[in-house]
């Protein structure tokens, strides 16, 4: 049964540098919700109940074969995140607020619910998807309990090893082929995260996506690396088949879209094949560009 959730969230608004706090993101979303409209009460993101009690989760290494420990380990250079705007690692951006609550309700759900993949995608190119992406995934790992893996997806135009500067990134192309193991495919940035960029854009990606070796390659993810949460960042749906390829493969998606960029008619449009192939988490709000007052936080 496909479980459609909406929300706006203000992901990333454009004078984080220099307004941040829960003010920034009330107001926010109060000028998303004139902007947009709000959703139906029903729709809401918080409108599922969270369980009065959560299952723990299983421990890490529940799996004898891990190989989390065997994977090359990455010293993500700050300067360069701080560059690139990924915020939620060291935190001295007040926009790290808002993904820390996206990550929360995100988290929540995925317990709740029993699942542990997620699509992101937007509908057009440039609503920051893969910032979204990557915030999130490492404001994931800043929860200790919660062990995480990215994979970029963006077969066509890849940029998470180009954000994070790595430049010997192999192509994924051979991970969803099966000519590499995950081994290979990922690098951790931590203790409890590994990303997999993708050093080589695919042309036939779509085919690529919904081949058998490329749900065989996805599927080993949890016996090899014991995941509790894997984030696929995926390219626009309105660009291309991709996302369709590979919804199959996820237990649920979230949608990306820009203030002052994405029409409803898009919104409207994404939502609608999201949530019928899949269970949609929310619609994220990026590029917000409105500056509150300072919250006393």
């Amino acid at each position: 049964m496909t479980m459609k959730q909406e929300t706006i969230i203000p992901a990333f608004p454009e004078h984080a540098q220099s307004d941040g706090g829960v003010g920034r993101i009330q107001t926010a979303l109060r000028k998303a919700r004139e902007e947009f409209g709000p959703a139906p009460a029903s729709e809401e993101f918080g409108s599922v109940p969270v369980a009065e009690k959560v299952a723990p989760l299983p421990p890490r290494d529940r799996f004898p074969t891990s190989l989390w420990s065997t994977l090359p380990i990455c010293e993500p250079d700050a300067r360069q995140l701080n560059r690139n705007r990924i915020v939620t690692t060291t935190r001295s951006d007040p926009a790290y607020v808002a993904f820390d609550m996206l990550r929360t309700k995100v988290l929540q759900l995925l317990r709740q619910n029993k699942w542990d993949t997620v699509l992101i995608t937007s509908p057009t190119p440039q609503c920051g998807k893969t910032l979204v992406s990557l915030n999130l995934a490492f404001s994931l790992a800043n929860q200790k309990d919660c062990r995480t893996l990215l994979v970029d997806l963006d077969l066509h135009r890849p940029q998470i090893g180009a954000l994070l500067g790595v430049r010997d990134a192999p192509p994924l192309e051979d991970f969803l082929a099966e000519r590499i193991g995950a081994e290979q495919a990922f690098r951790r940035y931590g203790e409890n995260i590994a990303i997999a960029p993708n050093g080589r854009p695919v042309t036939l990606a779509a085919e690529l996506l919904q081949s058998p070796g490329a749900t065989r390659a996805v599927r080993s993810l949890k016996p090899k690396l014991a995941p509790d949460v894997v984030i696929f960042d995926l390219p626009p749906m309105l660009a291309n088949d991709d996302v369709a390829a590979f919804l199959p493969n996820v237990d649920c998606a979230i949608l990306v879209v820009a203030a002052e960029q994405t029409t409803r008619a898009e919104v409207d449009l994404c939502e609608r094949e999201l949530s019928q192939k899949t269970n949609l988490l929310g619609v994220v709000l990026n590029k917000c560009r409105y500056a509150p007052e300072k919250y006393g936080y």
